[in-house]
């Protein structure tokens, strides 16, 4: 059932896609970018090109991403999208080999939005599907002991959704999922550079903003950046400065809603469980896991020690990758992805 022919699993982000082979590791890292021209709907440019037309294009073409919130918001755009990069990725000497697709699932996903998102996979080329839940692929690629009897807690923050989870015995005790993310923090410092500088801005530009100076706890000092976009009232191209304090209070919001989630699933966790998550501590993972001081935020309002993992934003790709390398946990997750068909 697992034997020849490529395996692939698939980290179907909502700002990025990750694709790992087995046997040779992430091949693949793109934005989840589709450049369409608008009246064919025919698809020009996918990832990176695609990204470089956000906030480009002219009146023909629109550059959008088909994921929302974790999830497909447009279905035949994400089928387009996977198609191109199960191409790139299996392509040989002109020839196409149907990959077995291990691909991640929000776990706060509904059963149709679940059921999209190995449909779009199996019409982009896949010949077999299986799904993973995003907290535990993340669990695996960071190295946390899930097979062991004992309490590993992992909170997964990508760009569309947040995953919490609490996984023993290599299951997962309990989770939970809130649609916020890496984007919800770009559009909060959207949101503020507009209403306070009355200045307009992209989402590049707000990711910039974000990387080089935005925190989730006052590590930055006074650290300033300029920004450019445009005046709202004058129409005409404009520059300001704004600092790290400012951009810290946008994003604190958003924030303060994951660390509510995160003491959600804690008081949900049993004492024996819980117990060893304040030995072992809280694993983050994902993009925003590297966002300045977001450990060290979570760790105070938790009172638990919290890590973040070596490579957060591969972990749920490398995750995929080494349930691809294991064939029992394959065959595992196969049954229980039968089950649920």
């Amino acid at each position: 059932m697992f034997g020849l022919g490529e395996r692939l699993g698939i980290d179907l982000g909502t700002s990025n896609i990750v694709v790992y082979a087995h046997g040779r590791g992430i091949i693949l890292r793109e934005p989840s970018v589709v450049a369409i021209e608008h009246r064919s709907r025919k698809v020009l440019a996918v990832g990176q090109q695609a990204q470089g037309m956000l906030g480009r294009t002219p009146g023909n073409i629109t550059a959008l991403r088909p994921l929302r919130d974790g999830v497909i918001a447009d279905y035949s755009i994400t089928r387009e999208m996977l198609c191109h990069l199960i191409r790139k990725a299996c392509g040989l000497g002109g020839r196409l080999f149907k990959p077995m697709v291990v691909i991640c699932i929000p776990s706060g996903a509904t059963s149709v939005e679940r059921r999209a998102a190995l449909d779009a996979t199996r019409a982009a080329g896949a010949r077999e599907v299986i799904p993973i839940e995003e907290p535990m692929a993340a669990a695996i690629g960071a190295g946390l002991p899930i097979a062991m009897a004992g309490g590993n807690m992992v909170v997964d923050i990508g760009g569309g959704t947040t995953d919490v989870a609490v996984i023993s015995l290599g299951g997962i005790v309990v989770s939970d999922s809130v649609r916020i993310g890496g984007n919800d923090l770009d559009e909060a410092i959207i949101r503020h550079v507009k209403r306070v500088y009355n200045l307009d801005i992209g989402e590049r530009s707000a990711e910039v903003v974000k990387i080089q100076i935005g925190s989730a706890f006052d590590v930055n000092g006074d650290e300033q950046m300029e920004v450019r976009g445009r005046d709202i009232v004058s129409g005409l191209p404009q520059m300001v400065r704004i600092n790290a304090a400012e951009i810290r209070e946008a994003m604190a919001e958003d924030i303060m809603q994951i660390i509510d989630r995160v003491r959600t699933i804690l008081e949900q966790t049993p004492p024996e469980l819980a117990a060893d998550i304040i030995e072992r501590g809280i694993t983050l993972t994902g993009g925003v896991a590297l966002l300045a001081g977001m450990d060290r935020l979570l760790e105070l309002e938790t009172g638990i020690p919290v890590t973040v993992a070596d490579d957060a934003i591969s972990s749920v790709a490398v995750g995929t990758g080494r349930v691809l390398d294991e064939i029992d946990m394959l065959r595992q997750l196969s049954r229980r992805a039968a089950r649920h068909r």
